[in-house]
């Protein structure tokens, strides 16, 4: 990169907040900003917005590499929206730009960015937030969940450099690419400025869960575990944050299972401030998710000092999170284990103070890490 002008870098992901809302989300939205502080940074994406082609925020200007395509078709990843924006990637061989730093989801587009990075002699940097492996492809795919696996051992191979979201993605990398792979490391992240300001919210909850409401973050089995709850005469009161496809599946099964009274259903959080207000009124954190390549809403139970209890669910990598926390608990993957691991904890007292560990994962020290990679 030139030493006489700040480099450009060109950040590529399907989908940015506050439009969409999720764990890689919230990450690409933080450290942008702050990667502004150090290059020029573009954000290549779908057209999310309306009004200005090329939006600028927080130092930030955005880009649209496609029309806009619902990310979801029913509750599985869309086909036809990751061909889309794969061609649309192509565009990138005509913008200005000094590397690229990618999203690894939904790996199609990888193989155009590739192409584009080494036409234009370019070093291609791709942020890896979970690895799926076979049997999930199956679980996911069926039959074809062999060209889903095929597909994504090749996207594996096509960066210059993969940042790993957690260890524990980079231990499985390096299983499948080997120790040669370059493999760097900078986990998500919490604001922990903003978490310190915000208050608890005046509705107090027993139990809060935040997430997207897909099929595999399994909030079926908290709202099981509530009824399970109420069978052993513990009414808890519980705060499901989040909207998704399940929506109506999960409202429907708190009715069936009659603990709609005890439920909040909260579909409309739409600022961090708001969220983490939230989940300072709840007394335990549940996260339920069978899937998870790190677990930000995790982190950010534990900053806001709440205890935590998760499954040990084999690809729930957010389990390793809670390990470390003194208060946190992992259990079987079931309603029941859910139910028998809160009943003692709502009995108790709740965290009051956040780890000392925690620091480490700031924004501002996780940006750090990434401008190191993406800037060499």
């Amino acid at each position: 990169m030139s030493d006489r002008r700040r480099p450009v870098v060109a950040l590529v992901t399907d989908a940015i907040f506050p439009y969409h809302r999720g764990g890689k989300e919230t990450r690409y939205h933080e450290i942008s900003r702050r990667l502004a502080d150090h290059a020029e940074v573009h954000v290549y994406t779908m057209r999310w917005w309306a009004g200005a082609p090329e939006p600028r925020e927080g130092g930030v200007t955005f880009h649209a590499l496609s029309p806009l395509v619902p990310l979801y078709s029913r509750e599985r990843r869309s086909i036809r929206q990751a061909l889309v924006f794969a061609l649309g990637c192509l565009t990138l061989l005509w913008r200005r730009f000094d590397v690229i730093e990618a999203d690894h989801m939904p790996y199609v587009q990888l193989v155009p960015l590739r192409l584009v990075a080494t036409l234009r002699r370019k070093r291609l940097v791709v942020t890896w937030h979970e690895v799926w492996g076979p049997a999930y492809w199956r679980g996911y795919l069926g039959r074809l969940g062999r060209v889903g696996w095929w597909f994504e051992r090749l996207a594996m191979r096509l960066p210059d450099v993969i940042i790993a979201a957690s260890p524990e993605t980079a231990e499985r990398l390096r299983e499948r690419l080997g120790d040669r792979a370059a493999i760097a490391v900078a986990p998500n992240g919490v604001d922990l400025d903003e978490i310190r300001r915000a208050p608890a919210a005046a509705e107090r909850t027993d139990l809060v869960v935040v997430g997207r409401l897909l099929d595999h973050k399994r909030v079926d089995l908290l709202v099981d575990a509530v009824a399970r709850l109420r069978e052993r005469g513990v009414e808890a009161s519980c705060r499901i944050i989040g909207d998704g496809p399940q929506r109506q599946a999960l409202h429907a099964q708190a009715e069936r299972a009659g603990v709609a009274d005890l439920i909040d259903f909260r579909h409309d959080v739409s600022t961090q401030r708001e969220l983490y207000s939230l989940l300072k009124a709840g007394r335990v954190f549940v996260f339920p998710s069978a899937r998870e390549g790190f677990g930000v809403a995790v982190l950010e139970a534990i900053a806001c000092g709440l205890p935590v209890v998760t499954t040990s669910a084999p690809d729930n990598l957010a389990r390793h999170l809670v390990a470390r926390a003194a208060d946190g608990v992992v259990c079987e993957p079931s309603a029941d284990a859910i139910a028998a691991s809160v009943e003692p904890m709502l009995a108790g007292r709740p965290s009051i103070d956040a780890p000392t560990w925690i620091s480490g994962f700031d924004w501002d020290s996780v940006t750090a890490r990434v401008a190191e990679v993406v800037l060499a």
